[in-house]
């Protein structure tokens, strides 16, 4: 499955979508969130900001026909760099997150490594496939 064709591209759109939610969500509902996840309110909205140019970026790779391998290693990479900055702000980071906020925080980075560990999976799939 993961050698098929349309794979990474199945994979980007879906990741870009998820993505694009994750950033509405934080963008729009960080006053919201703020209180319930123990979480500062600049750091939700923040994060959601930064999702904007990432969710373009991917949306833009999952159009193409065939997207470059070394973009698509680039959003793997930042996926699992998200991963790892979700794990920091969980239990290591300065804040103190409700129980609550841990559970959101883990089960969003979940997601993101799902997306990372596909993109992965596709890009060795691919990886003696000429273009």
């Amino acid at each position: 499955m993961p050698a098929h064709p349309r794979f990474l591209t199945r994979v980007l759109l879906i990741d870009a979508i998820a993505s694009g939610a994750t950033a509405v969500l934080l963008i729009a509902g960080a006053d919201l969130l703020a209180p319930l996840l123990q979480l500062p309110l600049g750091l939700l909205r923040g994060a959601g900001v930064v999702l904007v140019p990432f969710v373009a970026l991917v949306y833009g790779l999952s159009r193409q026909a065939t997207p470059p391998r070394s973009a698509i290693a680039v959003v793997v990479a930042v996926n699992f760099a998200w991963v790892v900055a979700s794990v920091w702000v969980a239990f290591g980071g300065a804040w103190q997150p409700s129980m609550a906020g841990v559970g959101f925080v883990l089960a969003q980075a979940a997601a993101v490594l799902v997306f990372a560990d596909l993109g992965w999976l596709g890009l060795r799939a691919t990886r003696n496939v000429p273009a």
